[in-house]
This record gives structure tokens, C-alpha cells and sequence, in this order.
């Protein structure tokens, strides 16, 4: 057996409020700790997006007492949602930049309304975020460089989410090479899948950014192994089957359920020599703590059967969406038992415990002035 603590995932998105009916609280903190996850940081992009603190609020009071894993929010951005950066004057309650622990900006077409490709609007969004506190961006092949250039005029902290192409390492190998505060995820749908696999799974391959092509996809790894990938993240993002296979002319929405696949992939690759436990600790707990000042939780671990050989099958996942994109893979090393702060939550692929999750917030850094 091997002991890991409890993985950290900053990329989910639960689609509670607005679309339910693809997940929920329940169902993905479920499948969270089926996955190995103890904590878990929600996008803002539902139908009901989190552009203001009424929304924010919402999803907290949703969330509480209902989560089977911790979970915290990031915030989305538009030009409306600005006016709420500020510092609250009132500094006896929790104010926006203390309750979430990121900004996600949407500077390609994916799933929601977020969608920022005005230059002014993107200006004003870059300087006006606080410069203590974590910019994500989704920006794909050349969009990356305009992100690059505005963190680096405007001092934001950016973090790369699913970064997917070779040309993407490159930029963000050189972007740190330059001393700028910049960090990246990778997902194992462009770590374990390409674009042939995309061909076959049809509308169950179809995410944003699109699946790799295999010089892509090994420059990932290489960029796991030379340290410039920082984390890896699921970006579990499920649709329901109806959704992905509508009738015809019909819209396709991109995503892919990822947080009960993504351990026993790595824990694959462990098995085949491709990554070290230590880099998967690194990786999935150590690293995101450090750029997202996510709380510790204590007497947390997860424990392991590295030489367990299985397949993976949709019908044993608590993911609401009841699918995913490795049906059918083989897989080796299997989650045996999940412990939160001393407590038993999953043992033997059954939840056991009625949800002890808390809603999270960033642990307290010292603010620069905004």
C-alpha cells in the first residue's frame, strides 16, 4: 500500500446552480473522494455564472452541509464583475478577494457566457485584480502570448489552466525563465488521450482545448519531467450522455468528466515509469497548496494498491453524467480507503460516511495595496 495525502484539484466544475442535471454538490464531491480528491475548487462558468458576490454567496449556502470533500470557489470575469475586486472597507466580515482563490478568465470560446476578447475590457481586468491573488486564464496557442504580455504589463500571478500544445510549454518555459510569477496545469485527457483517440470517442471526445496530437501531448510530459509543469488539474467538466449525442444539427457542448480517472491514470504511469509518487504528490497537493494558498487538512491521506490491475467502467463512477472517455482502459493501482481530517469517507469503492466537507477559503497572505 502507499499513503498520499489528499489530492487537491483547483479545476472542477460542478454546474450547480442552473445545470443539475449534469452534476451536482452531492455527485461530484462524491465522485471527488471516490477519485482521491479531498478538496476541490469550483469554476464560475454555470448558467448562472459567479460574476458577483450575491452569486458567490449562493453557491456557498448550496454547498454547505451537502459536500463530500472540502471545497472553495474561484470567480469569473467580466467588465461588470470588476467593481467587486476592491477590498471591502468593512473589515470584520469576509470580503470577495477573501472568500475565493482565484480569477478565471475566458479568453477563448468554451462552455458559459464568460467569453472576454475585448483588448480594453482585458486591460481592465488584468490591472484591476489584486496582484497577491491568483489570475487563471483559459488561452489557447497564440491567445497565450496576449495573456503572457498582459500579466506581465499589469504584475498578475497567471496560472495557465489545461495547457495542451508544445508552442504553450515553450511560451510558458520562457515566461519563467524571464522571472515572471507564472504557473500551468496539465489534465490527464491530454496526458493519456490524442487526437486519434478523439476520432473514435466522437462527441465524447470533444473538449476545449481539443485533444493533442502525440508531439504535443509528449511535450507535456516533457514538461512534467523539466519541472515546468506545475500541477494537474481534471477539469472535470461532465455533460450528460443526451447532451453529447443530441439528434441531428444539434449542439455538442465540450467536456469530459475527469475527478475519478485522474489518480488511477497517474498511478498507471507510476506503474509504467513515466512519473515518480513524488512528482504526483508534487503535483496534485504540494504545488497547488503553495500557488493557491489552500488551507492544509490535517490527518487526511489517501491509501493505494499500486499493484492492483483493473479496467475502468462508467457503471462504478459517482459522477452524475454516468460516463467517461476511458471506458474500457486498463488501469494499475487502485483506491482502497480515503481519510478526512481522522475520519473514514471512502473505503472499498463504497462512501461511507454521511458528507464532511467545509466549504474553503485561501489561507490569509499579506495583501499588497490595491
Amino acid at each position: 500500500m502507499i499513503t498520499l495525502p489528499g489530492l487537491i484539484d483547483t479545476h472542477v466544475h460542478l454546474r450547480e446552480p442552473g445545470a443539475t442535471q449534469k452534476e451536482d454538490f452531492e455527485t461530484g464531491t462524491k465522485a471527488a473522494i471516490a477519485g482521491g480528491y479531498t478538496c476541490i475548487l469550483d469554476m464560475p462558468n454555470n448558467p448562472e455564472p459567479t460574476i458577483t458576490p450575491e452569486a458567490l454567496d449562493k453557491k456557498i449556502s448550496l454547498a454547505e452541509e451537502r459536500i463530500y470533500c472540502d471545497v472553495g470557489f474561484h470567480f469569473g470575469a467580466t467588465l461588470d464583475s470588476t467593481q467587486h475586486f476592491k477590498q471591502a472597507k468593512d473589515k470584520q466580515s469576509l470580503s470577495l478577494r477573501d472568500k475565493i482563490f482565484g480569477l478565471k478568465v475566458y479568453m477563448n470560446h468554451t462552455t458559459g457566457t464568460l467569453l472576454q476578447e475585448d483588448p480594453q475590457i482585458l486591460q481592465t481586468i488584468f490591472e484591476s485584480w489584486p496582484k497577491d491573488k491568483v489570475l487563471m486564464v483559459h488561452a489557447e496557442g497564440p491567445t497565450l502570448e496576449k495573456a503572457i504580455q498582459l500579466a506581465k504589463n499589469n504584475g498578475n500571478r497567471l496560472h495557465v489552466c489545461h495547457v495542451s500544445l508544445a508552442q504553450e510549454v515553450t511560451m510558458i518555459k520562457k515566461a519563467k525563465s524571464d522571472g515572471l510569477p507564472i504557473t500551468c496545469e496539465v489534465t490527464c485527457h491530454h496526458l493519456f488521450l490524442t487526437d486519434e483517440d478523439a476520432k473514435k470517442l466522437g462527441p465524447f471526445g470533444m473538449m476545449r482545448p481539443p485533444l493533442p496530437n502525440k508531439e504535443d501531448q509528449q511535450a507535456l510530459w516533457n514538461g512534467i519531467s523539466d519541472g515546468t509543469v506545475d500541477t494537474i488539474a481534471s477539469d472535470h467538466a461532465p455533460h450528460t450522455k443526451e447532451e453529447k449525442n443530441p439528434p441531428a444539427g444539434g449542439s455538442i457542448p465540450n467536456g469530459i468528466p475527469g475527478l475519478e480517472t485522474t489518480l488511477p491514470l497517474l498511478l498507471t504511469a507510476v506503474n509504467e515509469g513515466k512519473i515518480t509518487v513524488e512528482k504526483v504528490i508534487e503535483l496534485t497537493n504540494t504545488n497547488v497548496r503553495k500557488i493557491f494558498n489552500v488551507p492544509q487538512q490535517f490527518d487526511t491521506v489517501v491509501e493505494v494498491d499500486p499493484t492492483k490491475h483493473y479496467t475502468l467502467d462508467a457503471r462504478r463512477l459517482y459522477t452524475k453524467c454516468g460516463w467517461t472517455p476511458f471506458e474500457e482502459m486498463k488501469v494499475t493501482g487502485k483506491i482502497k480507503r480515503v481519510v478526512l481530517r481522522g475520519q473514514v469517507v471512502f473505503e472499498n469503492t463504497e462512501i461511507v460516511n454521511p458528507p464532511k466537507g467545509n466549504v474553503i477559503y485561501p489561507e490569509k497572505i499579506k495583501q499588497q495595496p490595491d
